[in-house]
């Protein structure tokens, strides 16, 4: 990466506006940041674990959990430590690995959460052609153009973005190596850069989101059919976990990413954050436990069966 920087590290400033609340945010951030490791390794050991759940649903949903789990990896953990230390530097190489990273996986995320729409679809809508469309091959082959999309975008607008010169303040007003508050840092016009990356947004964002409208709206008229009261639900039921984290991830995303860096605001945009980084990979598990009864009965079994291990010990 070709660079012509006077910068050689830059400093985040987080929530150091925060003072002595860092230590609350600490503590608070730690805890969730538990619960999501917890939560995402718990989702793919019972897919693993549980033949019943070794379909093409489950299967993108074990994929999206590992993905959530090294996303979070990117950011958190340095995120805590700046919490509790005065050196929040971070090295120019540092900084834009950062960004790669974070970039790669939350791409690969919007373009799974489109793939799962796509599942809803065709297991709802095209019942009998579902095992073709849907076969493990197919589901291979879209699970990993996800990924080696998701890494290509990103490190188009990384290259983008750590191209430019940054011979001015090195002060991230964030708390990582985002898009907006590095761009806002560099000495040259980055009018250009910025068109580029936000209409890299809108195939990212914008695209997979039309295509999941057009799959539930499928789905709906599919669903309106259906004579039983009982099977509208459970038709619904296998949809609305999806659709939850459909309109939280890409209303965050979309609020930050769609819009000019000049617009940016440290505060709101901060808070907005902390939204897609840490409560939606929070809102995976929980949703997909709590709504899924296939995925509660596989927990208790797998549960039952670590008991039942434990005692003939």
């Amino acid at each position: 990466m070709a660079n012509t920087s006077c910068v050689t590290e830059f400093l985040l400033l987080g929530f150091s506006s925060l003072g002595e609340l860092q230590l609350v945010l600490f503590v608070v951030f730690l805890f969730l940041y538990l619960i999501i490791l917890s939560g995402n390794v718990t989702i793919i050991s019972v897919i693993f674990s549980d033949h019943s759940l070794h379909t093409p649903m489950y299967f993108f949903l074990g994929i999206l959990s590992t993905s959530e789990i090294f996303y979070t990896m990117v950011i958190l953990p340095k995120m805590l430590i700046n919490l509790l230390s005065v050196f929040r530097t971070l090295s120019f190489v540092s900084c834009a690995t950062q960004m790669f990273f974070f970039l790669g996986f939350a791409v690969t995320n919007c373009l799974l959460l489109g793939v799962m729409g796509y599942d809803r679809y065709a297991a709802i809508c095209q019942p009998l052609h579902y095992p073709i469309l849907m076969s493990w091959r197919v589901c291979g082959q879209l699970a990993a153009t996800c990924m080696v999309s998701g890494f290509l975008i990103s490190l188009m607008g990384t290259t983008l973005i750590f191209s430019l010169p940054f011979c001015g303040s090195s002060r991230v007003n964030h708390y990582f190596c985002d898009i907006s508050p590095v761009i806002r840092l560099a000495s040259a016009e980055s009018y250009i850069y910025e068109l580029v990356i936000f209409i890299c947004g809108v195939l990212v964002l914008v695209m997979p989101l039309i295509f999941i409208c057009i799959s539930y709206g499928f789905i709906v008229h599919t669903i309106l059919k259906i004579p039983s009261a009982e099977g509208k639900q459970k038709a619904f039921s296998t949809c609305a976990s999806h659709l939850i984290v459909v309109i939280v991830h890409y209303g965050c995303a979309s609020f930050v990413y769609l819009r000019p860096s000049a617009k940016y605001t440290s505060g709101k945009d901060r808070l907005v954050t902390v939204t897609y980084t840490i409560i939606t990979p929070l809102l995976y598990p929980m949703v997909y436990s709590l709504r899924n009864k296939d995925v509660q009965l596989a927990i208790w079994k797998m549960i039952a069966k670590t008991g039942f291990s434990l005692k003939t010990l």
